[in-house]
């Protein structure tokens, strides 16, 4: 479900099971949730087809709640996690989870830091015993951060800086977002980064890594009331600490549109064109993100897609077009459309063959058929993930850390099937309306050549 826009449903596959939107099982899994009395939310969703677990801790702490001068810390802060406590110095975190057969790693996005471990069921309290001990313990040493902020410094260099539609696509959300929570790169800025130190980083620790800021989920063959034996056993003693109050930045309603041009080295032209939308935390009408969700699906169904239909195959603008939508951010976000043009096709020329698709949806109905397919799309991708455990923990801890409840995932396939093409074509013409959009073009350059040096 998390991540339904990025990828392909085997439509072939589907036919040949003879799936239909009515044929495809939402069966409900059994989930348990419990607060330990520090704080501790706990989400255990058993699932017993395999002898492992996934244990996942999740922190409400991401480039949300950081300011100019600190961008990038939390991410910055989740490297650091892997440095070591006095129990387990240096790397032993990973040499542990690794000794029992597991694999373990780590995520910052701009609502949460998460970290997992997937192991055998036999060993979850390993997971548990480090995961306490460096939620409390960690070891954050002048000697380590210097090595290790090297490391974020050059991920941002190799991610964002040397990559032109990344670094576009930072430009355009500080564009698109510019009094908002998202206007900041999780990576940070470069200059935070290199004013950055140690204490910085103790100090956000210290804020954000508590107990009652955390959500602890389990998902495998695990029996919920042993896990949350295991939790009060490992976490339950760990005091809670009173946070820091947040205030955030509401953005500021959009008057017109906004248009960027980035000049950058590059092979290929690229735009990225984005609609001030409202997600599930805050939308007026919860129908209306599903309708949003439905329309990306329609536009960007794989091959079947309207994108892909006209404008890569039909018209042949586009090399590749797609769109993108998060309803899960805890605050208003966009609903974007990403291409790259096709020979000697423009990035104008694309924008064109965007907006009449988008028109399109407005000002024409949608069949029962087309909408059945993109349904049976999203729900046969909500099938495919439910084999992983975790993609299922991921959604759990995310749904949960941005303030919705992990109930919205066993809820999805009914609120999906309700969706009415009327609803779709509503939601387009009230929320893709060129006030609310933000336009980033990148234009290709050649690079810099090296001035020729004097022959002896």
């Amino acid at each position: 479900m998390k991540t339904w826009m990025k990828k392909q449903v085997n439509l072939l596959l589907i036919a040949s099971l003879g799936w239909s939107i009515q044929g495809i099982s939402m069966e409900k899994p059994v989930t348990t949730e419990r607060k330990l009395a520090n704080g501790l939310n706990i989400i255990v969703r058993e699932d017993h087809r395999a002898p492992v677990a996934v244990a996942q801790i999740w922190y409400k702490v991401g480039s949300t709640k950081e300011y100019r001068g600190i961008t990038g810390i939390s991410h910055a802060l989740e490297h650091m996690m892997f440095q070591g406590t006095p129990t387990l110095p240096g790397d032993g975190f990973a040499m542990l989870i690794s000794q029992y057969g597991g694999k373990n790693n780590a995520f910052t996005g701009e609502d949460y830091t998460a970290y997992y471990e997937e192991l055998d069921t036999s060993n979850l309290a390993i997971s548990f015993e480090a995961e306490a001990d460096r939620m409390q313990n960690l070891t954050l040493s002048p000697e380590a951060f210097a090595k290790e902020i090297q490391v974020v410094i050059e991920e941002r260099r190799m991610r964002t800086d040397d990559n032109p539609q990344n670094l576009t696509w930072e430009r355009f959300m500080a564009v698109a977002n510019p009094a908002g929570p998202y206007h900041n790169p999780v990576i940070g800025w470069q200059d935070d980064l290199d004013q950055m130190n140690v204490q910085d980083l103790k100090d956000w620790y210290q804020k954000w890594y508590t107990p009652n800021n955390a959500t602890l989920v389990v998902v495998g063959d695990v029996k919920a009331d042993k896990v949350f034996e295991l939790a009060e056993q490992y976490f339950g003693n760990i005091p809670s600490r009173e946070m820091p109050p947040v205030k955030y930045k509401k953005e500021i309603k959009p008057l017109g549109e906004k248009r960027i041009k980035v000049n950058l080295p590059a092979q290929l032209p690229y735009g990225i064109w984005g609609f001030d939308v409202p997600t599930l935390k805050n939308a007026e009408f919860e129908s209306e993100i599903y309708a949003l969700i439905l329309a990306s699906a329609l536009l960007d169904g794989g091959e079947s897609g309207r994108l892909n239909k006209e404008v890569v195959r039909g018209s042949q603008t586009a090399s590749s077009v797609g769109t993108y939508y998060d309803p899960f951010k805890p605050f208003s976000a966009q609903f974007v459309f990403v291409g790259t043009p096709a020979g000697n096709h423009t990035v104008a020329e694309l924008e064109d063959k965007i907006l009449e698709q988008i028109n399109l949806l407005k000002s024409q109905p949608i069949t029962d058929a087309e909408l059945q397919k993109a349904k049976t799309q999203l729900l046969a991708q909500e099938v495919f993930e439910k084999d992983s455990m975790s993609e299922q923990a991921t959604l759990l801890g995310l749904l949960e850390t941005v303030g919705l409840s992990w109930k919205i995932a066993d809820s999805f396939a009914d609120k999906i099937k309700a969706v009415t093409p009327n609803q779709i074509q509503q939601v387009a013409q009230k929320y893709f309306d060129i006030k609310r959009l933000t336009v980033a073009e990148l234009i290709p350059e050649q690079p810099e050549q090296p001035a020729p040096t004097a022959a002896n």
